[in-house]
């Protein structure tokens, strides 16, 4: 019995002798008394911190004990104040007064440069020390991110904004753990997650993508730029900025320099504000910088950057807060808000025993004693390496088996399950009034919103039909409380894709009426039903088909689907005229470019992901395949004294195939592709996965062939390899470029629509950008083998924005090439020089031809760059 006693009296004396956690209240004010916004506070006995709300109001939670609090806000003077911590609630209201910047002790000529390019090229120097000076490092992580509308229409581009208010229209807030090891391995654990009026949603935060440092040359944010933006600290940044020494301050020992950053140039991508360097160390100490619609930022009118770091271990600072502010409006709407991290609990691997010193190197002579005494600009520096940390003093301060999968971020199942008295523990900034309120409305009427009710009067006001939705963008019914969607193609499908209207020298006026049917399900699972039915009013022939398809693992992306039926397709399988260019040919410009042949299937479909990164496709067809013939010759040119028509016969000429005609027969055709992206890095979320790319290069591999079985005709194989990426360059702009080769073996029997068709096109407006823009659509498709190449390079403003009526108008320039070798084309080459970016959607390219080197076409091609 004696254990059973022991333990029994441990459990009823432990509560009392456990250390009891107090918390801490308070406001930080300015010298007139008002809140100051974001204020730092950082605990030195903790290597934690939290920051100020809105109003200046703070909290923090402590257990029992004295600590050390220090008080920061960029333009203020820091303030300490101990404070001694029981087991009950206590109140510290703390004032902090504007910095005192101290001029006299710099001397400057007025022949010199500002004194603050001596500092800046000191922190410049030291950049890739600070950048590099941890070698891993965890914390945790708390976001707050709020969103609110000033403005809002009533109608946007004639569609009805519906369920869209003033005030805040997106609150959420987040705790992670974040992890990062070098050099460039970082991952995130979301553990609790909370979104207004949102119980069981997850939140947007990614404190990883807050994860930026100014000791980066160039600072890439997602969304906001296609260029990035060139840091104060760049190794390059003396050609964008210029600086102005605004004082000093003392803290904590520390002398702080205050540096006015200055664009150089007004349209380049780059922050203006101010940047406070630590004497001597060269660091930074905390910024206050801005970026404007000059600096190319895109959505939004102006983003400040807020950042203070503090120092978490010997000789290692780290950002202890950061906030995001912004304000935006377009389209009607105005309206802003921020993102705020607040980073405590530090654990630092520190890459260096002792840090890097910056030495002056004594002049050899006289007269360059003379010179530098003039100007200090002249002073020659030497730098004194840091010594590297022993491998023995490296105490593990992550875990490693995080980093062996290529997950970025992970959000815990019970994440979004936390109760208030937990959020009321952990949050170290308090809500503010219209915060609290904004949680307390919309979780109230969460309940009312998820009604059948609520949600039919909205999707009774959303579905109301418009002649712009039933003529050109196509229609989508709604019923969201069921989780079901109907969609239907538009009448004109202007962009490119399907259309209900068209005409072609087969159909002549052709129907196609194609419905689609989804029913979503709470854990994001799917199934669609999608019917088409097709009428040709001049051969007068009914053609209809099936697709049903399920969708069961979001995990894999999996997907499995059937389809049967009787359709009329593009002999060219990759189907590079869209019905309504060709109805526009057709009519207009007597030119039937679509060749068409109808064909009997049935088909399965599947795709999911195998491993991260490797997705397989396969597909598997049987096909009963017919010729078609034009019927009609109906053209808006053809004059009255003008017999013959200019159209050609819907077979197509082929350099390799010299009749293209068939006559009708069966084809069972296998299609089986792996594509594989290595490095692919991932976000898991409870209920699925969503993949972000990777820093390598894509491969697919695919495999088409024929055989001989069931009644089958042809019997053909085809392997073929395609390499693509996107690259970045920076400033320099991105470049894309995919490279494909092929071959075919075992030819007994084919037909052209077997073929390795290419992305041609003959109009006027651009094709596919990944494909040719002048080739003809058959006349070099192959069953032989072929090497096919595609590069296009956006400038993203890099050359235009030196202009400055282009850099007004925001277009930006882009070049490309195209490159074909079959046995027929030989050398095919296609040069291309454009402007994107025009009234922001139009793209203009002028495109030359060559064949074996000589000169073949030209051609303007007008088509959507956004």
């Amino acid at each position: 019995m004696r254990p059973y006693f022991f333990w029994l009296l441990l459990l009823l004396l432990l509560p009392p002798i456990l250390t009891q956690a107090g918390i801490l209240r308070g406001r930080v004010t300015d010298e007139n008394g008002q809140g100051l916004p974001f204020a730092s506070i950082y605990i030195a006995e903790t290597t934690s911190g939290t920051a100020t709300n809105d109003q200046g109001y703070f909290q923090l939670q402590l257990d029992a004990g004295t600590y050390t609090l220090e008080f920061k806000y960029v333009g203020y003077r820091a303030r300490t104040e101990k404070v001694t911590i029981d087991d009950g609630s206590q109140e510290l209201n703390v004032q902090l007064l504007p910095e005192v910047l101290n001029l006299k002790e710099v001397v400057v000529h007025a022949s010199d440069e500002d004194p603050a390019y001596a500092i800046m090229r000191n922190a410049i120097r030291l950049r890739k020390y600070h950048q590099n000076e941890v070698n891993a490092w965890s914390a945790q992580v708390y976001m707050k991110s709020v969103a609110r509308m000033d403005k809002v229409p009533s109608k946007v581009l004639g569609i009805r904004v519906v369920d869209v208010d003033t005030g805040i229209v997106y609150l959420s807030e987040s705790v992670s753990v974040l992890s990062f090891k070098k050099p460039n391995k970082i991952h995130e654990k979301m553990i609790s997650s909370k979104v207004s009026g949102q119980k069981k949603g997850f939140s947007f935060n990614q404190a990883s993508e807050m994860n930026i440092s100014f000791y980066d040359n160039l600072l890439k944010v997602q969304g906001l730029s296609e260029r990035g933006f060139v840091s104060p600290l760049a190794n390059n940044a003396l050609f964008f900025y210029r600086y102005e020494y605004l004082g000093t301050f003392q803290e904590n020992g520390r002398t702080i320099n205050k540096i006015k950053v200055i664009p150089k140039r007004k349209n380049d991508p780059v922050f203006s504000g101010n940047i406070y360097i630590v004497d001597g160390s060269w660091r930074i100490h905390s910024t206050d910088l801005r970026l404007t619609k000059n600096a190319g930022i895109e959505f939004v009118d102006w983003i400040r950057v807020r950042q203070v770091y503090a120092p978490v271990a010997a000789e290692v600072w780290m950002p202890v807060s950061q906030r995001f502010s912004f304000e935006g409006a377009g389209l009607g709407f105005k309206g802003g808000g921020y993102a705020m991290g607040v980073y405590s609990k530090y654990k630092v691997q520190p890459a260096y025993s002792k840090p890097p010193v910056l030495q002056e190197v004594t002049p050899e002579s006289e007269k360059e004693a003379i010179a530098q005494a003039k100007s200090p600009r002249k002073v020659k520096v030497r730098l004194v390496k840091p010594q590297e940390a022993k491998a023995e003093e490296q105490r593990p301060v992550v875990d490693e088996k995080l980093f062996t999968k290529k997950e970025v971020l992970a959000i815990e199942k019970e994440a979004n399950k936390r109760d208030s008295a937990y959020w009321a523990a952990i949050r170290p900034v308090p809500l503010t009034q219209e915060e609290v309120k904004d949680y307390t409305k919309k979780d109230n009427i969460e309940v009312i919103k998820n009604s059948k009710a609520y949600q039919d009067s909205v999707d009774h006001i959303r579905n109301k039909p418009t002649i712009g939705n039933f003529l050109f963008g196509g229609y989508t019914f709604n019923n969201t409380y069921k989780r079901i969607r109907y969609n239907f193609d538009p009448i004109v499908g202007l962009t490119g894709g399907a259309s209900i209207l068209q005409y072609n020298t087969v159909e002549g006026v052709s129907a196609d009426v194609r419905m689609r049917y989804v029913q979503r399900f709470e854990d994001r699972r799917s199934y669609a039903i999608e019917p088409t039915v097709r009428y040709g009013f001049s051969n007068e022939k009914l053609n209809a088909k099936l697709m049903l398809s399920y969708s069961y693992n979001p995990f894999k992306s999996s997907t499995i689907s059937v389809e049967g039926g009787r359709y009329v397709y593009q002999i060219n399988n990759l189907e590079p005229i869209s019905p309504f260019v060709n109805s526009i040919y057709t009519l207009a410009l007597e030119r039937n470019y679509t060749k068409l042949y109808q064909r009997d299937f049935k088909q399965v479909l599947y795709r999911t992901e195998l491993l991260n990164g490797l997705t397989f496709n396969g597909i598997i067809n049987y096909a009963h395949r017919m010729p078609l013939q034009n019927t009609t010759d109906f053209t808006f040119r053809k004059s009255d004294g003008e017999d013959e028509s200019r159209f050609t016969p819907n077979v197509p000429g082929n350099a390799e195939l010299r009749d293209a005609s068939f006559i009708p027969h069966q084809a069972l055709t296998l299609t089986a592709a792996l594509s594989f992206k290595p490095g692919m890095r991932y976000i898991s979320h409870p209920n699925d996965k969503i993949n972000l790319g990777s820093k390598y290069p894509r491969f697919t591999f695919t495999y088409r062939g024929s055989i001989k079985a069931l009644g089958s005709d042809v019997q053909y194989n085809l392997a073929n390899l395609t390499i693509s990426d996107d690259v970045s360059f920076g400033l320099f702009g991105a470049s894309q470029y995919s490279l494909t080769t092929g071959t075919f073996w075992g030819k007994e029997d084919m037909r052209l629509m077997d073929y390795k068709h290419f992305n041609g096109n003959r109009t006027i407006f651009a094709g596919v950008y990944n494909g040719f823009q002048l080739l003809d659509y058959y006349r070099y498709s192959t069953n032989n083998k072929y090497l096919e190449a595609h590069f296009e390079h956006h400038f993203n403003g890099f050359l235009f924005n030196k202009v400055p009526l282009f850099r007004k108008l925001k277009w930006q320039e882009v070049v490309s090439l195209n490159y074909l070798n079959t046995r027929e084309s030989r050398n095919y080459l296609e040069l291309g020089i454009g402007i994107e970016h025009i009234f922001k959607v139009v793209r203009v390219d002028f495109v030359t031809s060559f064949q074996e080197g000589n000169k073949a076409r030209t051609g303007f091609m007008i088509g959507v760059g956004f």
